[in-house]
């Protein structure tokens, strides 16, 4: 076989992984529209795109580059949501092969067949991608696409065989890259990675050790350092460091950030202690059994014991919300393990072994500082899987594992998480905060085609941005409660509001406060029949009381009404 057809068979399965995750994300785009989460970015985007500064002209608590990438498809092709569409499944098919290069990698020259194993073990991202769950722009997704870019690189520079110092340079770069998608993902990864390197660089100087070349380290370090200064400069020019600072950071971890101990109930999970017993068991059995064939078999079925729990809940259960929370299960075992085995390589001085890991850990748990276990891990499921590829590595060198062993379990995980997964994510559990009952309606507009939801609530906005077009002047300044909908996004208008989104973690104004800064705003439009279940204005009882009185109910829609402000208010 020839160098190019070798290419081309190594290439064909990528593709066929990226086709099968972009064909995924785009069915559920053709059922599913989560309205809160989409008008947040979309509106934010098209703020942005109109040039107003975030930071500096309105609060903004969320770090730019997602909503910076939606205004720069805005300004080129002007509003679209098939546009936005088409590249989410982008972003999520190459999501999925940057995590089988980055499997291959960590499974190459340690386990039987590894490119096999790492195709395997990144067929199921095909239902579990970073947007397959959530098929809309979010930050998470996008800052866990720059945490994978990131490491492929990373690993790749960190190749002895790769010396190119281009490639150093844009490895030691895109470490500050997650950063800027989401702040409690990428500030955590970025802070590991350069005290790794910090580490890393002195041991190299200091002890003949086996590690990467001292100029590789250094100039990874020095990119990543120059990288975080220019942007930092970039930053104070624009809108303020002092400014992004406060929203980023001290206002953010005012409203989101939980404490250390809230972060260690996820190991509060009932099942975890059998779990790690029968995984103990099984690498009891292969230490110490005889050298027979029984033996690796009692040891599969102690190792494998645990990941059946989601699917046997498949069969106990008919509720999808049981089903969930039976594979969101796997996690609490899966950092138990991970955190115990980068532990034990740091002990014994297998520092690069443990790098790959620790970074990934430190990216896994800033992501859980905003929702934990249920309300994060939906992007997380790439980085999930390098963590098993990882484990199933270190089972290859554990004393009496057959060469075998990795590869049987690996394919058990595959079709575990695939059926499990599958289920889970076309279950739609992770998106029951809203309401998803009945057939799906679809968007006519021009600008929302593409849009599909269940509910009535695509034809109640398009109702929406109908009358706005008919009776609302494009220069008037409008006010939306809470702020469910991509008005802006659709409409084309400025917003002239400080806020978009009445929530408590994007929201820092008080009641008075909203009603003071309304004073120039001459239309509020409050949505009586939201898609998201749960009241997310805790405050709306007061916001109401404080903005009613200068306004007048001029007309009442299907599920909005219309006040304009009155005359001797303005």
């Amino acid at each position: 076989m020839n160098q190019s057809v070798r290419k081309v068979s190594a290439l064909l399965p990528l593709l066929a992984l990226f086709a099968a995750t972009a064909a995924v994300i785009l069915w559920q785009h053709g059922h599913v529209a989560v309205l809160w989460d989409m008008a947040y970015v979309l509106d934010s985007a098209a703020r942005i795109a109109r040039g107003q500064m975030p930071y500096r002209d309105f609060p903004f608590v969320h770090a730019p580059f997602t909503f910076m990438i939606q205004a720069a498809l805005l300004r080129l092709a002007g509003p679209s949501i098939r546009l936005v569409q088409i590249y989410t499944a982008l972003a999520g098919g190459a999501g999925t092969v940057l995590t089988a290069l980055l499997l291959h990698g960590v499974l190459k020259g340690r386990v039987a067949q590894p490119r096999l194993l790492s195709l395997l073990l990144a067929t199921p991202l095909a239902v579990l991608g970073i947007y397959c769950i959530f098929p809309f722009p979010s930050y998470d997704c996008d800052c866990i696409l720059s945490v994978l870019l990131a490491l492929c690189l990373l690993q790749r520079v960190l190749d002895p065989e790769n010396s190119s110092r281009i490639l150093v340079f844009l490895a030691g770069a895109s470490l500050c890259l997650p950063l800027f998608f989401k702040q409690n993902i990428g500030l955590p990864f970025l802070a590991a990675a350069l005290f790794a390197l910090v580490a890393l660089l002195a041991l190299r100087l200091l002890v003949r050790t086996e590690l990467p070349p001292a100029p590789v380290l250094r100039d990874l370090l020095l990119a990543a350092i120059g990288t975080l200064s220019a942007a930092l400069l970039v930053i104070q020019a624009t809108c303020g460091l002092g400014n992004y600072l406060h929203w980023t950071v001290r206002f953010a971890m005012q409203r989101r950030m939980v404490g250390v101990v809230a972060m260690l109930t996820i190991f509060r999970e009932p099942a975890l202690p059998w779990m790690l017993l029968a995984i103990a068991a099984g690498l009891l059995v292969l230490r110490f059994g005889p050298q027979r064939l029984g033996k690796q078999c009692v040891a599969f079925v102690l190792l494998v014991a645990p990941l059946l729990y989601p699917i046997a809940a498949l069969f106990l259960f008919d509720d999808a919300d049981e089903r969930g929370d039976y594979l969101i299960a796997l996690w609490p075992l899966l950092l138990a393990l991970a955190i115990l085995t980068t532990l034990w390589n740091l002990t014994r001085g297998r520092l690069m072994r443990a790098l790959l890991p620790l970074l990934t850990l430190t990216a896994i748990y800033g992501t859980l500082l905003s929702q934990q276990l249920w309300g994060s891990t939906y992007a997380l499921w790439p980085l999930g899987i390098l963590l098993a590829a990882g484990l199933l590595a270190e089972l290859a060198d554990w004393p009496g594992a057959s060469s075998q062993l990795p590869l049987a379990l690996g394919a058990t995980l595959t079709a575990i998480l695939l059926v499990a997964g599958g289920f889970y994510t076309a279950s739609e559990e992770r998106l029951s905060y809203i309401d998803l009952d009945g057939s799906p309606a679809r968007a006519t507009l021009p600008v929302l085609r593409g849009l599909a939801t269940s509910g009535p609530y695509l034809p109640e906005f398009e109702e929406l941005l109908r009358y706005a077009s008919a009776k609302i002047p494009q220069q008037d300044g409008i006010l939306l409660l809470p702020g469910e909908d991509p008005f802006y996004y659709a409409t084309g208008r400025a917003p002239q509001f400080p806020v978009l989104l009445f929530d408590p973690s994007t929201d820092p104004l008080t009641p008075p406060q909203v009603a003071a800064e309304a004073r120039s705003i001459r239309w509020l439009i409050v949505k009586t029949h939201q898609q998201i279940k749960a009241d997310p204005t805790p405050a709306r009882a007061q916001l109401l009381a404080a903005l009613l009185p200068d306004y007048t109910l001029v007309d009442r829609l299907t599920a909005y009404d219309i006040y304009r402000r009155n005359q001797s208010q303005r």
